[in-house]
């Protein structure tokens, strides 16, 4: 096991959210695109603290906040805040980094002040059992 198995232990990922991936009129994207990146952040958490990918159980709580937007750069976080015998309670947040600016042009983005909180969430990861 590696020596990351504490509380408050932080992984995060950044992603570009290609245009491709608008679902909705005014280039929205699902809310399921921060959760796909909550199982990524997951899968490398339990990496760092168990040597193992391990599955994720479900979520307790899911809030979905403000809109993801195609041109959008998310950073996704997750946090260990409970730690059972093989259990891992995670809280996640996600949030818009950098916005694309299309009223200045196709290609114009901006680094956002202060980013936006998109998604949070409280999960629950289940590590295998260590072999004997």
């Amino acid at each position: 096991m590696s020596g990351a198995l504490v509380e408050g232990f932080t992984v995060a990922h950044r992603r570009y959210v290609p245009h491709s991936h608008a679902h909705y009129g005014g280039n929205l994207v699902d809310g399921a695109y921060g959760l796909g990146m909550f199982g990524d952040v997951a899968t490398e958490m339990l990496i760092h603290t168990d040597s193992d990918e391990g599955l994720f159980a479900g979520y307790s709580s899911v809030e979905f906040i403000a809109p993801i937007q195609a041109g959008d750069v998310i950073e996704a976080v997750a946090t260990l805040v409970r730690i059972g015998k093989r259990s891992r309670e995670i809280q996640f947040e996600a949030r818009v980094v950098c916005r694309s600016a299309p009223e200045r042009g196709p290609s114009a983005a901006d680094v956002l002040a202060e980013p936006i909180v998109v998604t949070r969430a409280l999960g629950t990861v289940v590590a295998p059992k260590p072999a004997d």
